[in-house]
Order: C-alpha cells, then structure tokens, then sequence
C-alpha cells in the first residue's frame, strides 16, 4: 500500500498521512487530530476562518478517498485470507479457520465505523461551509454599502421625506423639474425648533472651526472632481440632527454649484431636499446653480419661468445673477441660456464703467479731477523690454520656486566633497520614490475615511501629484537648520505653500494666463518709454479699461485645515526618510536610521515640539557643500512690473496670490471688511500701493563687492556683517570636578546658556545675511519691482521678505532706482546733505552747516570712495556705515564728472520725519508747543525733541537733589539724549511705564561709570520724570492719548473691537481678542495654537485699550505717505518709503518736500477727531443697545472730545526741518 502525502494547502499547513502497516487506523485518527494544530498566519480573522473551513472540507475530501482505498484494501485482503486459511490445515497451521474469519469480519466492522463518522463530519464541515459562505457574502455586502457613495437623502422632516419616498417611487408620473418647484414654493421646516448657537465662546470657536473645516472640504471635493464624494459626506452629516444643526447654507451651495457645472438635476433636486430640511431658504448662488444646470441641460422655458418667478417672489432680481456673482465664463453663459430662454428679451445689466467710478474723499479730488489731466511717468525701459521680462517672470511663477546660488565660498572639489554629493544624490532618489508610495497609501487612508462620511484631507492631497508633494517635502527638509523648527511652524509653511501651487497650477489649467498675457502687453503699452498715449491715466484705471474684470479668486483654506495638511505631510517626511546608519558611524550597519527626530523643547516656558534633522544628515550636507538656495516665487522681487492692485485679492505677482492687507493667518476680519468697503473708498490706496510696486530698482555693484568681500572673510559685526559660526564663542571645555562648588556649577551653566544663545543668534543674523546678499548677487545687473502690500493700519510693506529697502543699513545700501535722473544745479548739495545726515555728526545743525561740513570733509570722503578698506575708513564712524559709504562713491563720481549738473544719479535721497508720530500728536491737538518741539514751526535750527525731555528732566533732577533725594543726587551728570530717546520716541506709540523703564534701565547699564546698584530705582525714577516732562511740553498730546485710549477701554467692554476708518478710506479693525485655542490631534504630536485675531472671540481689553492711541497714529501717518505719493508721482517724481522716511531721486528732494508738507497740512485740516467721534458713536453707541449703562458711559466719552489749542497748520509749510 502506497503512502499518501498532502502538502501545504488552503488552510496553510503540511500534512502527512502515513499509514504503518495494517494498524493504519491510529495513523489517519493521529491526522485527524493533527488538523486542529496551531496555524500562523498574517492574515485576517475572518480570512483565517475562512482558510481555515475550507482547509477542513478539503482535508474530508482526502479522508473520504482514503477510508474508500482502505475499504477495498480490507476487502481483498479478508478474501486472500480467507484461501490462506482454507489452505493452512494442510500446510499444518496453527490457527484455526473460524478465528480467521472472525478477525476479518472485526475489520470489516471497524472500516465501515470509520466511513460513518467520516460521513458525519463532513456533514457538519458541509454546514459549517455554508453558514460560513452566508457571512461572508453579508459583510462583503455590507462593506461595500460602507464604500458605496450615497446619493438619496435622509430627511428628518417627516412631511418632506413622505413627500421624496412618493415622489421617488412614482417619478415618472412626476418628473424632477416638478419637484424642484415643489421645494422652491416650499417653506423651510425644521424637524427640531430652532436651536440658538453655542453660547459658551470656546464651544461657540470649536463650532466655527469644524463648520470651516467641512465647507473647505467640501469646496476642495468640487475642485479636484470628486462631487459624488462630497455628496456623499454632506448626505452622511445631514443625516444625523446632531451633525445637521451644523450644517450653513454655503455647504449645501457648494455640491449644488457642482452638479450644476456637470449638468446632474436629479442629484441638485436631492439637494434642494436636503436645503429645505435642514430649515434653510434659497439664496441667489442657490437660484444661479439651479439655471445654470437647467441651462446646461436645455430645460423647457416653463420649468425655468416659475423658477424665476420664485426667485422674484424671494426677493431677489435676476440681474443680480450676472451683477453680484463670481462665476466663471462658462457657467455665465449656461446662466445666460437659460434666463433668455425664459425671458428671450433679457440683456445683461451693463457694468458701470471705470471712468465714473470715482473716490470723492476732499484729500483726493485733486488726484482723481478729471478737468486737470495730469502726465504719469512711465517705466524707463521700451515695450519689446517689458514684454520680455513678463515672460520671465511668467515662466518663474509657473515654476514656484527659484533657486539661487549661495555666495558662501565655494570648497575645493575633493574626493570627500564628491562623495558626498554622489550619496545625497542616491539618497534623494530614494527618498522621493519611497515618499511617492507611502503619500498614495496616505491618500488611500485618508479617502476611506471621507467615504465614512467624515471630511478628512483627501481632496487635498489630490490638487498636486505624488511626484510634488515628495519634491517640496524634499526642499523642506534642505531648508531645516540645525537646531531644527516647531512643528507648528513647519506644518504652517508646508500647508501654505501647498495652497500657493495649487492656485499657480489652477490658473495654469484654465485660460487665465493667456487672458493675462493678452491684457498685460495692452497694459505695457502705457507704462513702456517707447510708447505713444493719447490720455494718461492712472495704472489701476488703465488696467480696468482693458476688460472685464478678473475671474473669481480663490478663498483661503481656514488655518486648522492648512495646518493639518502640513502635519500629515511632516509627519510623512519624518516617518520615510532615512539613511544608512553607517553614514552615522563609521563601525554603523546598513540598518536604516531615520533623518529626522521629533523631539520636544522648552521655549519660553511652553513645551514644543520640535523637528531635528540628524547630525549625521547636517554633517553630510555640509560636507557636499551644495550652494544653492530654493526660494518660494513670491520670496523673491518680480522681474517685470507688477500688476496694479485693483480689489483687495487682485494686484501685486502675476500668479501667486497675495493678500491686499497682510494679517495674521487665519484672521478674516480684515478680508471681509475691505470686501464689504465700497470699491472707490479704496482706490487711494490701491493706487498709493500700485505706485510704490512700480519703483524699479538694481543693485549697487560696488558695495555687494565689499560687502561679499567681508562676508566671506570672516565677518565685521561692528559693519553689520555678521561673523560665520566658526567664530561663536565656545563653551567651557572640559569635565566638571567632581568637588566644584553649587555656584562654580551654575556659573558654568550661566556660561554654556550664553555660549548657545550668542551662537543661535549669529547663526540667524548669518542665515539672514546669506539669503539678502545672495538674492543680491542673483539680482546683480538686472532691473526688478518690490510689489507692496500694506497691514491692518495701512502702513506699506515691500512682498518678498527677503530683500527689499525696508532692512539694515546694509540692506537700504544695496539698492538703488534703476532710472536715474540728472543731478541738476542742486542736486550735489543734496547728496551732500545726506550725507552728513547718515553720519550723525551735525543733527542740531543747520542746512547750511551741514553742507559746509561736507565741504570740510571732501577729502575724507573721496578716500572713502577709492579705498573703502584701506584708506582713512572715514565712513566706518557713520551712524548708517554702508548708506554712507554708497553716498561717498555718488558724490565722487558727481565731483569728478565734466558737469556735475548732468551727472545721472541713481542714489536715493532720504527725508526723515522729526518724531514723526508727536508731530501728528501736536497737529490733532494744535498744540503750539509740542508743535515747536518737533519741527512743525519754523526756526533756523532743527529742533531735537529727545535733547528737550533730557533738560528739562534735568531740571526735575536737580529740584529734587536740593530736597534731599537722593536717586536725583547719584544721576547727576548722567541724564543725556541717549538715556531718553527711546522711551521719548515709543511713548507716543503707547509703551506703558514699565516698558519705559525696561528701556532706561538697559542704557543705564551701558554707562561704565554708572554705580549698578541704583540702576534700578534710577530708572523707576527716570520713567516718571520722562513721563511728567512729557506731559509739561505735549499737554494735548497726553489729553488725546487719554482719550483714544478710555475710548478703546470702554468700546471693549462692551464686547465688541475697535474699528475705524482712516482718512483715505481704509477700514481698521484692531485684531486683538481672547485666545482661542486650535487643537488637531493624532499622529506624532497633538498640536494646540491660539488664535487670537478672529471676530468670534471676546476683545482683549487691556491690548484693545494700549493699542489704539498707537495704531490710530499709525494710521494717520500711513495716510500722510499715501497722499504725499500719490501726489508725487502726479508730477512725475520716483518717490519710496520707509514709513516716515521718503525717498527721491537729488534732484527732486525740493519737489517732494513741498508736496510733503502740502499734504501734512491738508490731512490735518480735515476735522479728524470730531469725524472718528462720529463715526465710534454711529458704530457702537446706535441700536438695542444703546440703552446700556456701558454704552450710556461710552457715549459720554465719545463725545467728549479733547480742546484744541491754537497752533496754525499753515506754518508747517514753512518748516524746514519738519521733514529733513
């Protein structure tokens, strides 16, 4: 008898049945048994259990075959056996026949027991096979219903959900255009009463936050084509009463206006559905998508005339749909189709013409007057220049990034530096193929918990590629420093930048590049010097009389979706990449060692945490010594004149979205109230920004060289070129003796704090250094634009943070305009003027004498200008060294020229404001004497506010050294300018008395010869008298102090923040509330933020009340710098600033002073407090609650407004040194 084996099977075991010899039975029993042996497997339970089944009923089927083969094996050998025995009684055996025959009918019986219970159990295997089969196919059905994407609504109102039961059961007796009139003419019902939002403001913050989260992703869904998915979700949400009550009308718009564009009117109808039930009425975007899909799909005239007739019944108009409505072209026009099939009279209302949009504000009537035509200068480049340069600037904001070679100097190509640089290579490829798969099961995670019904980020992960997220996440993990960043920092970044490509990419995807294009070379055709225009207008009108205007712009993701998507793809980064741990350690093993550590840190008393690249990573990288940066597009300066601002989303770079009013992130308190402005209230400063983007500039050659030339030396921190890390100071070496004393210890740890801050600190200055001189060098010999935005007071910033005239010294002296103008007769004088300006030396000092002292100095400062490092150095003892040093190389070549007269200058010359916020202060307030001490009068000499609060603190000190006191005895000799200028220059800003005191107590400290032990109640001494100085010469300074700030106290007890208007239009709201905290849990840390800028929390009193006399200034001077632009550049002047700090080409500095001047007066004729007065009391003292105690009191205060003196404005006319 042969031996049957059966190997491995389906239930993935070995089995050997082996019978040994005729007892065969125990061997098939001791099978058996062995069928119910432990299994391993890395299978699933229910795969186990089905493996497992059907291993058994394979295992009957062998058994069954056996017991059959040993069934007729027993047959023949009982007959062999019975003709042995018949024969043995002659062959003289022993044993007799009967026995024989018993022995055989014994097997028979005992095989035939066995086919039985062989029968039995495959009976109960054949059971168990089938109910096993029934429950697979159960949760294979009910898993696929989990996956499936529901369409049909489940309504909670029980009259609508009979109503969509009949209707769905009998739709041919009742088509769906039937329905959707139905549930037009329909009044909202709820299931439940109306239930009132959470009252509790951090529930009330949680709420918003989720509602944000679910409508950007249901916006996102839309976009990226995956409609039935976020059907799906909004059905799954509104399904549950719980999850409905947070449901708003613009999600269920959202998936409406989705099937519209795919033209699917039974899904749009469940919608309407779903609208009606959760209580909600339709608005104009819900009418707009039900046209426009009606539109789409050739619905009859009727169905679209009581459509309209119940939008009119609503309330609303149809010309609304074309005036009000940000759709695109091709959702107008299936908009269009429709209306005029119901209407075929219908014509589009026209749009009110650019030319008869006119801001009416009395400071602008000049700039706007059309009876006074004006010649606007021009770019100083021709137009077949300009449009090449567009299409450089196209092509890099396509891109997204620049990349950018370091100045750092460059190592010697060893074969060290070689290998290096081979690994990273490898290691990249790698990483980015393994990113790449572990980002598609990331995707395929996240989609399955969308099609639980829960929004997650899948639709986000599908606006960019696998092949981009693994190449930014690269550029990421490049760009960490040593020391690594917070998590939530890099989430922010990550998450933000995915955003910026996916509007780039969007935009390329459509047709607005070309749109763009073809609009901008009409747009050049008025900027370019070689064109001929017949009126010249204004860059913003020029542009809106091109075309319609832009397509519909993209909303921001709210800031915990942007932070989560970044912390998914960190998260990813930091669990793929990884490097062979023999490039840790030499002895190492091949093991894989990840490059990035999350590690936690303490940074000002709160725990964070932190994302470290490996040492051995940071050591590869320096070794490969790549010198290359990757900067984001809008990082870096536009090569190409910008677009005009011409809303609050649309101007500055051609692609990359840029915020009109720069703010914190996740605030939308300053979008939605420029949004809500009327446009002309903002067109002073659209066009005020326009002009200053449109300041071409270059770099000065000749000090980048000198520049470069320290910095990669070692430095010269005395210039503010900051040293490299190998000239850190280093921390004690050395073990600590075991018997070192507690303060020996801890005057080491003192030291080794030190040493690491000082090195953090370099390290940052360095890196900044890096990033300016390199985008210099990247820059050398090309022209470029600074695109500006502003902040929320309206105060100009310069987009690409990086490089701009806005930095250090060394960062103004890097640039100058890229058009010069001739110097002509007293343009020499100027420069000289600044010259002296920049050095400190002569501040008290007249016009007249300053120049003289140029004169005396010539030949300081030609020597200065040839032999910059190795002459007398005369422009190293400037206050602004390198500003300095540039002027020195101008005033060289204009003396040096054959006319200095002709000589075309590039350098701009600065006019600074003299305590520019007092100056305002005294204007409110015309206060003759603060008036006179900063320079509003005229006078023959500049007035220094800071040396008058030092005498007469003086005076205060010696008062009270006569009484006795003896603080005022120990600072004899000590109070200066110095000690003062800064609590004197931040006073007017809203530094309380303890900052002051900080501020004293630090230059206190500097003073060599001061006893250190009275610091302290010196400056608590000092404060007060700055303090009491300061009330005897600004007295109405302090009164509108006061006043703006028990104003702001009061608006924001009663609940609500400080807003207000600023005299060119712009809306101010403060943006300082209770925080609110963000939690995003999951994965390797839970992050917590606050976000403290939102509407939706309770306003911070105290930061309401100490910042706004501050930011209220702020304001005024930001107007002021508005109108003197504007205003220059009417008369065709180059005009930039730096806050209070106007810059023009030598030539013009006359011009641009008297247009100053001009413009300060005129601001401060309007009426200015009485005018915020009115406009506080209409805004927080009107309505239900004006009959509050607080808000009775707020009114008395309001209009309470500070006296004013007597001061004439027309006398800053007058003044020389207002702004010098």
């Amino acid at each position: 008898m042969s031996a049957l084996r059966w190997g491995r099977g389906a239930a993935g075991l070995r089995w050997a049945l082996w019978p040994a010899g005729r007892p065969c039975l125990l061997a098939e029993e001791g099978a058996l048994r062995g069928t119910w042996g432990r299994r391993r497997s890395s299978a699933s339970l229910c795969e186990q259990d089905h493996r497992k089944d059907w291993g058994h009923a394979e295992l009957l089927e062998v058994l069954e075959a056996r017991a059959r083969q040993l069934q007729a094996d027993c047959v023949l050998e009982v007959t062999e056996k019975r003709v042995d025995m018949a024969r043995l009684p002659e062959a003289g055996s022993s044993q007799p026949p009967r026995k024989a025959q018993a022995g055989s009918e014994a097997a028979l019986g005992l095989s035939g027991r066995w086919a039985r219970k062989l029968d039995k159990e495959k009976r109960v295997m054949q059971k168990r096979k089938q109910q096993l089969e029934v429950k697979l196919q159960q949760r294979a059905e009910q898993r696929a219903r989990k996956q499936q994407l529901r369409v049909e609504p489940r309504l909670l109102n029980g009259q609508l959900a009979v109503r969509l039961q009949q209707w769905r059961l009998h739709a041919h007796g009742s088509p769906w255009e039937e329905q959707l009139a139905w549930l037009l003419q329909e009044a909202p019902q709820r299931l439940h009463s109306e239930e009132e939002g959470p009252v509790d403001s951090l529930a009330r913050t949680h709420c918003e936050g989720q509602q944000q989260r679910l409508l950007a992703f249901l916006q996102c869904c839309v976009l990226v084509d995956q409609l039935a998915l976020a059907h799906h979700v909004l059905v799954t949400q509104h399904g549950r009463a719980r999850q409905q009550r947070g449901l708003t009308l613009p999600m269920y718009n959202a998936v409406l206006l989705g099937w519209a564009r795919k033209g699917s009117f039974k899904e749009l109808v469940y919608v309407f559905f779903m609208l009606k039930d959760a209580g909600f009425s339709p608005d104009l975007l819900s009418y707009a998508a039900a046209l426009q899909c009606m539109g789409r799909l050739d619905q009859d005239a009727s169905t679209i005339q009581r459509c309209l007739k119940q939008m009119v019944q609503d309330g609303l108009q149809p010309q609304e749909l074309f005036r009000s409505m940000a759709l695109c072209k091709e959702a107008q026009a299936a908009l269009l189709s429709a209306v005029r099939k119901a209407d075929p009279t219908f014509s589009l209302p026209q749009p009110p013409l650019p030319s008869s949009q006119v801001n009416t504000s009395p400071l602008l009537r000049d700039i706007y007057d059309k009876d006074c035509p004006a010649s606007y200068p021009r770019q100083h480049l021709p137009l077949k220049t300009l449009k090449s340069l567009f299409q450089e600037q196209l092509s890099v904001e396509m891109a997204t990034t620049v990349t950018v070679a370091s100045v750092e100097k460059a190592p010697s190509l060893t074969k060290e530096v070689l290998q290096a640089r081979k690994t990273l290579q490898v290691l990249r490829v790698q990483w980015e193929a393994e990113l790449c798969r572990v980002l598609r099961e990331t995707k395929a995670s996240e989609a399955h918990a969308a099609r639980e019904g829960r929004p997650s980020l899948f639709p986000y992960l599908c606006l960019l590629s696998e092949g981009e997220f693994a190449r930014l996440l690269l550029q990421t993990l490049q760009a960490l420093p040593q020391q690594g960043e917070s998590l939530l920092s890099l989430a922010q970044q990550l998450g933000l930048r995915i955003f910026n490509r996916h509007v780039v990419q969007r935009k390329q995807l459509s047709d607005e590049v070309h749109a763009l294009e073809r609009r901008y070379f009409k747009y050049l055709r008025q900027m370019a010097s070689d064109s001929l225009v017949a009126v010249s207008r204004l860059p913003r009108q020029h542009w809106e009389a091109l075309g319609a205007p832009e397509a519909p712009h993209e909303q921001p993701w709210p800031l915990p979706v942007v932070v989560q998507l970044g912390k998914q793809l960190a998260e990813v980064l930091v669990q793929t990449v990884k490097m062979p741990g023999h490039l840790a350690e030499r002895q190492g093993s091949c093991k894989l060692i990840p490059v990035l550590y999350h590690v936690y840190s303490f940074r000002s008393f709160r725990q964070i945490g932190i994302l470290k690249p490996h040492p051995a990573f940071m050591q590869l990288l320096a070794t490969a010594a790549e010198r290359t940066m990757t900067f984001e597009a809008a990082e870096v300066p536009m090569l190409c004149p910008p677009l005009p601002w011409t809303s609050p989303h649309s101007g500055a770079f051609l692609l990359s979205p840029t915020k009109l009013m720069r703010s914190m992130e996740g605030t939308t308190q300053h979008q939605r109230l420029l949004e809500a402005c009327p446009p002309t209230e903002l067109h002073g400063a659209l066009d005020a920004l326009t002009q200053l983007g449109n300041c071409a500039w270059r770099v000065n050659s000749r000090v980048l060289d000198l520049v470069l030339k320290l910095f990669t030396a070692k430095g010269c921190p005395r210039l503010g070129v900051p040293a490299p890390p190998s000239e850190a100071p280093r921390p004690p070496q050395g073990r600590l003796l075991r018997g070192a004393s507690p303060e020996h210890k801890a005057e080491l740890r003192r030291e080794l704090a030190r040493c690491l801050k000082v090195a953090r600190e370099m390290h940052s200055l360095r890196t900044d250094a890096l990033y300016r001189l390199s985008l210099a060098q990247h820059l050398r010999h090309r022209v470029f634009w600074l695109p500006h935005n502003m902040d929320f007071r309206g105060r100009t910033y310069p987009c690409p943070p990086h490089f701009n005239h806005l930095g250090s010294d060394l960062a103004r002296a890097l640039l100058e305009f890229a058009q010069g103008r001739p110097l002509g007769p007293h343009g020499l004088d100027w420069l000289k003027v600044h010259l002296v300006n920049l050095t400190g030396l002569k501040k008290r000092e007249s016009l007249q004498a300053r120049l003289a002292f140029a004169d005396e100095m010539m030949k300081d400062i030609l020597d200065s200008a040839d032999q910059p490092l190795t002459g007398r150095k005369w422009w190293m003892e400037a206050d602004e060294p390198w500003q300095a040093l540039a002027c020195c190389m101008e005033i060289a070549q204009a003396v040096r020229a054959r006319d200095p007269a002709a000589h075309v200058s590039h350098f701009p010359v600065h006019q600074d404001g003299s305590c520019n916020g007092l100056q305002h202060y005294a204007a409110l307030g015309r206060d003759s004497v603060g008036a006179a001490s900063v320079n509003l009068v005229p006078s023959d000499l500049p007035q220094d506010v800071y040396s008058g609060v030092a005498t007469q603190v003086e005076v205060f000190r010696r008062q009270d050294a006569e009484r006795g006191v003896q603080v005022a005895q120990v600072l004899e000799g000590f109070i200066s300018r110095k000690v003062v200028k800064q609590t004197v220059m931040t006073v007017v800003y809203g530094v309380t008395r303890y900052g002051g005191r900080l501020q004293i107590e630090k230059r206190l400290r500097e003073l060599s010869n001061f006893p250190q032990e009275f610091v302290w109640e010196a400056s608590h001494y000092l404060v007060r008298q700055v303090f009491n100085s300061l009330q005897e010469m600004f007295s109405g300074t302090r009164a509108i102090q006061r006043w703006l700030a028990e104003s702001a106290r009061l608006i924001a007890r009663t609940g609500s923040a400080v807003e207000w208007v600023t005299p060119l239009g712009i809306p101010v709201i403060q943006p300082y509330h209770q925080d609110a905290k963000v939690l995003i849990n999951g994965g390797i840390q839970s992050l917590t933020f606050s976000n403290s800028g939102d509407t939706s929390q309770k306003p911070n009193i105290l930061k309401q009340k100490n910042g706004f006399p501050p930011n209220f200034i702020h304001s005024l001077d930001s107007s002021h710098m508005m109108l003197t632009a504007l205003h220059c550049y009417r008369k065709g002047l180059t005009f930039v600033s730096v806050h209070d700090c106007f810059w023009t080409h030598a030539a013009d500095v006359p011009i641009m002073n008297q247009v100053c001047r001009e413009q300060f007066v005129r601001l401060h004729s309007q009426p200015i407090l009485h005018d915020l007065s009115r406009f506080l009391v209409e805004r927080f003292c009107s309505g239900p609650r004006s009959k509050k105690a607080r808000v009775a009191r707020l009114l008395d205060m309001l209009l309470s407004v500070p006296k004013t003196g007597t001061f004439n404005l027309e006398q800053v006319k007058r003044s020389t040194y207002f702004f010098s």
